[in-house]
C-alpha cells in the first residue's frame, strides 16, 4: 500500500462522543465527527459523520458519509453517502451520490458530470447564504 493510501486511512481529527467544537475546522486528511461541531469543516480528505453528530455547518471534504445531522451545505469532491439515519439540511454538490432507504435530505442536490458543471456548482454553492431554519418536523425525529 502506498504512503498517500496509508494516509488517507489514517483519522487526521476526532471530534468524539460528548465532545462539542464551536469554530472553523481545518483538516489535512480523514475527519471523523461523532459529537457536537458548529462552525465551517474543511478537510482535504474523507469525512464521517456518525449516527449520533450533530453538526451546523457547511462541510467540504472528498468523499463524505453522513450518518448523523448536518445543518449546512455539503461539498463532496468525489461521492458522497447518506446512510439510513442521516438528515442534511442544506444543498449539496457532489460529483457522485449514494442516499440509503430512509435518510431526509432537505434542499437542493447537484450531481455533476463534468468538470466545468462541478466549477460552476462549487463556487455557486460557496457564495450561497446559510440555509433557512428547518421546520420542526424534519428535525423531531432526528435531533
Amino acid at each position: 500500500m502506498s504512503a498517500a493510501k496509508r494516509e488517507n486511512l489514517a483519522i487526521n481529527t476526532i471530534i468524539g462522543p460528548g465532545t462539542s467544537v464551536y469554530g472553523d475546522i481545518e483538516s489535512g486528511g480523514f475527519t471523523r465527527v461523532d459529537g457536537n461541531l458548529r462552525g465551517n469543516l474543511t478537510a482535504r480528505g474523507r469525512v464521517v459523520v456518525g449516527e449520533k453528530a450533530r453538526i451546523k455547518s457547511n462541510i467540504s471534504g472528498t468523499s463524505i458519509t453522513i450518518g448523523g445531522v448536518v445543518y449546512g451545505n455539503v461539498l463532496a469532491s468525489e461521492r458522497l453517502i447518506i446512510l439510513s439515519t442521516g438528515l442534511v439540511l442544506g444543498d449539496i454538490v457532489t460529483r457522485r451520490i449514494q442516499a440509503d432507504e430512509g435518510c431526509l435530505v432537505h434542499g437542493r442536490v447537484t450531481v455533476c458530470g463534468t468538470d466545468e458543471i462541478w466549477d460552476r456548482a462549487r463556487v455557486k454553492l460557496q457564495e450561497a447564504p446559510e440555509p433557512e431554519p428547518a421546520a420542526p418536523e424534519y428535525t423531531k425525529n432526528h435531533g
